[in-house]
């Protein structure tokens, strides 16, 4: 099976415009947001919101730290976490920044993240959050404990300050 692609490799998501009847967005693509408004809001967010989904198919949604690194979401949990046993069952999720008036919300696939994406995430996290993964890292990296990456399949850009102008939906 080949290697999935990064968003690097595989160049910019498709944008084009959220189907929301009854909202009155324009059907032209003039306004959409470049997706470097997106990333933007993803790298700086402190906190993120995730959802997924329990094994009786209801939701559940929890508060997280984490980053936006190489095109994905990556964030650490407890093995033992609601999120990560849910994550476990049914890999798709919903991510989104913590800022509603320019919101971001991620529709996904969580994966297991690797030792490679694992290294890079521990320091910028740290630095990120100035909080000392040092009890952590070794069964972070001997892959004891989760790291999700949070790959992107839809991506919806809402600013409410032009929201009728601007949103945006991006295809990956």
């Amino acid at each position: 099976m080949p290697a999935k692609k990064s968003i690097a490799t595989r160049g910019k998501p498709a944008a084009s415009r959220p189907y929301m009847p009854g909202y009155g967005l324009p059907t032209g693509s003039k306004g959409l947001l470049p997706w470097h408004w997106a990333e933007q809001r993803l790298k700086k967010s402190h906190n993120y919101w995730i959802t997924t989904v329990k094994p009786d198919g209801s939701p559940h949604s929890m508060v997280v730290w984490g980053l936006w690194q190489d095109g994905r979401f990556l964030f650490s949990t407890g093995s033992k976490s609601r999120k990560a046993r849910n994550l476990a069952r049914n890999a798709n999720c919903v991510l989104c920044t913590e800022d509603a008036y320019e919101a971001v919300i991620v529709e996904g696939v969580a994966e297991i993240a690797d030792v490679a994406a694992r290294r890079k995430f521990l320091p910028v996290y740290e630095r990120k959050y100035k909080f000392d993964m040092k009890e952590m890292r070794r069964d972070i990296l001997a892959m004891k404990e989760p790291v999700f990456a949070v790959r992107p399949r839809l991506v919806f850009g809402l600013w409410e300050k032009h929201f009728i102008g601007k949103s945006t939906r991006w295809t990956f």
